[in-house]
C-alpha cells in the first residue's frame, strides 16, 4: 500500500516545542479559565492553518468546546470523519511545579496531561493538516471538549449531534500497552448513595443511635460482592464520607460508586441489583441516585473493518498494529453506541495516565501521527 505521508513528513522538533507549551498550560477540568487559555491557542493555530472554527461557550462550569473543521464544498451535507479529543486533564494546577515537572529523560517526555491527552490533540491537528495537503476524501471535524475526564457532562450533546453526521469516529486517547489501538471499552456507571441513621451520644445513650457508617460498611461488602472478573464486571466504592465527630453515633454516610460493565445487558442487570439493595435495620434508610454515564463500546462489524483498514496502513509504515479492549471509558463510548464505526487509542504511546509518572514516548510521535494522517486521508464511505 503506497502511502502519501511518512514519518519523515513530521517535524518532531516543532511538534515538541508546541506540545511543551500546551503542557505548561495546566488545564484541570474544574478550571474553565485555564482550559480556555489552551482553547485560545488551538483556535489561533487552527485559523492560521486555514481551518474553520466553531467555538461554543462552556456550560455547567466547564471550559469552551471547540470544533476545528477542514474545508468542504459549498452546500455539502454529507458525512464526515469525527475526531474526538479533550483539552482537560485530571491534574490540579501546580502539579507541574513539583510532583510532575515537564522534563525529557531519554525517549520519555514527562508532564501533566502530556499522555492523556495533549499529545493526542496536537497529533490530530497535525494529521489534519497533512491529510489536507494529501487531498483527503471526507471532511474532518476535530471536536475538542473540556470535560472528558469528568464524564463529558456538558459536551455529550454536541458529541452525539456530530456523531449522527459522521461516517467514522477516531479518538486520539493515548495508545495502550506498547502502542495498541482500543477497539472496545466497558460502559461506565456512576452512583451516589446516602445512608441515613440516627444520631446519639456515643457515651451517654449509644443504644439510641443507629450508625449510618456501620450500615454503609455492610452495604460496601454487599455491593462489592457484585464484582465478577470472569464477566468483566467491576464495582468500586471510591469514596466514603460520614459522621460529625468521634463521640457521636453517625447519622449519615455518603458513598460514591464506580461501575465498569462489559455490555448493555450486563449493565442493566448490575444496576438493577444495585438499586434493589435494602438495609438490614428498619431504622436505616438508603437513597440511591445515578445511572450509566458512558454506554458500553463494543466492536461492531464496521468497526472491525475500520480496524483492519487501519492495520494495513500501519503495516505499510512498519508497525504491527494490535487491538485491545479496556475498562476505561472515553467519548468513543458515545459514538460506538450510536452505531458509528469507532477506533480509539490513536494518540501517543507512553504510560502513567492519571499518575505523577505520566509520560509519552517521543519516538512514537512521528509514526503515529503519520498513521493518523494516512488513515484520515484514505477514508471514504466505501472503506
Amino acid at each position: 500500500m503506497p502511502l502519501p505521508i511518512t514519518s519523515q513528513d513530521i517535524d518532531v522538533s516543532t511538534l515538541l516545542d508546541e506540545l511543551r507549551l500546551w503542557v505548561e498550560m495546566e488545564t484541570p477540568s474544574s478550571d474553565a479559565a485555564a482550559v480556555n487559555r489552551l482553547v485560545d491557542r488551538i483556535e489561533l493555530l487552527a485559523r492560521d492553518a486555514g481551518f474553520s472554527v466553531e467555538r461554543t461557550t462552556g456550560t455547567l462550569g466547564f471550559g469552551d468546546i471547540i470544533a476545528v473543521r477542514t474545508p468542504r464544498p459549498q452546500g455539502y451535507n454529507g458525512r464526515s470523519i469525527l475526531v474526538l479529543a479533550h483539552s482537560d486533564t485530571v491534574h490540579a494546577t501546580g502539579t507541574i511545579l513539583e510532583k510532575l515537572p515537564l522534563r525529557q529523560e531519554g525517549d520519555r517526555l514527562y508532564g501533566p496531561g502530556v499522555y492523556d491527552m495533549k499529545a493526542g490533540v496536537l497529533m490530530a491537528f497535525e494529521a489534519m493538516k497533512l491529510a489536507a495537503k494529501a487531498g483527503h476524501t471526507l471532511p474532518v471535524d476535530l471536536l475538542i471538549v473540556p470535560d472528558e475526564e469528568v464524564g463529558s457532562k456538558s459536551s455529550r450533546p454536541m458529541i452525539e449531534a456530530l456523531s449522527r453526521k459522521a461516517a467514522y469516529a477516531l479518538v486520539v486517547e493515548p495508545a495502550r500497552d506498547g502502542g495498541k489501538i482500543v477497539t472496545a471499552r466497558k460502559g461506565v456507571a456512576m452512583f451516589d448513595i446516602t445512608v441515613r441513621g440516627r444520631a446519639a451520644h456515643a457515651g451517654v445513650r449509644p443504644l439510641d443511635g443507629r450508625s449510618a457508617i456501620r450500615a454503609a460498611a455492610r452495604l460496601v461488602l454487599e455491593l462489592e460482592a457484585l464484582n465478577d472478573p470472569a464477566r468483566g464486571i467491576t464495582v468500586t466504592t471510591g469514596t466514603i464520607q460520614g459522621g460529625t465527630g468521634r463521640n457521636t453515633i453517625p447519622a449519615e454516610c455518603r458513598l460514591q460508586l464506580d461501575l465498569r460493565l462489559p455490555d448493555t445487558k450486563t449493565a442493566f442487570e448490575v444496576m438493577d441489583k444495585l438499586r434493589q439493595v435494602t438495609p438490614v435495620d428498619p431504622d436505616i434508610s438508603i437513597e440511591i441516585s445515578g445511572d450509566l454515564n458512558r454506554p458500553p463500546f463494543a466492536q461492531s462489524k464496521d468497526g472491525r473493518q475500520l480496524f483492519d483498514h487501519t492495520a494495513k496502513i500501519a503495516a505499510a509504515l512498519g508497525v504491527a498494529l494490535e487491538g485491545m479492549a479496556t475498562g476505561g471509558g472515553s467519548d468513543g463510548n458515545f459514538t460506538a453506541a450510536l452505531g458509528v464505526p469507532t477506533l480509539d487509542g490513536l494518540g501517543a504511546d507512553g504510560a502513567g495516565a492519571h499518575t505523577f509518572e505520566e509520560h509519552i514516548l517521543v519516538s512514537s510521535l512521528a509514526p503515529r501521527t503519520a498513521l493518523l494522517a494516512n488513515l484520515i486521508s484514505s477514508l471514504d464511505d466505501r472503506t
